[in-house]
């Protein structure tokens, strides 16, 4: 956690998702729970979050995917965190089946919600992983 004010979160949709209103609205969750979010908004690349990430120094990296592309870009956006050295949490919500979820996790995910989860799961969550 960064030390001296709230811890900052990146919120993106990678890929060519075409619909972010539940990243939108886990990302005002947060922030009205104190978290500074910062929201990258639709079809962003791997290596230009991990660029934000970085740029911002941000605590989590939160990404939202609907499009069923969860593991080759959870993979691919891990891959540019770890070449620049970031150690930052990483987040994957969407439509993800419960069979694919240790998948995940292996590929660098320390958590993953399912469209559907509650929103205060979500910031439990959030708030044991930076605590």
């Amino acid at each position: 956690m960064k030390q001296g004010g709230p811890s900052r979160i990146l919120i993106a949709k990678p890929g060519l998702d075409g619909h972010d209103r539940g990243a939108k609205v886990i990302a005002r969750y947060l922030r009205d729970a104190g978290f500074e979010v910062i929201y990258m908004g639709l079809r962003q690349t791997p290596e230009k979050i991990a660029a934000t990430a970085d740029q911002e120094d941000v605590d989590v990296v939160g990404l939202s995917i609907l499009s069923g592309a969860h593991l080759p870009l959870t993979e691919k956006v891990k891959k540019e965190l770890c070449s620049r050295g970031l150690e930052v949490k990483l987040m994957v919500g969407g439509t993800i089946p419960r069979s694919e979820v240790e998948e995940l996790k292996a590929a660098g995910a320390d958590a993953v919600f399912s469209t559907g989860t509650d929103l205060d799961e979500i910031l439990e969550y959030v708030k044991n992983l930076l605590s």
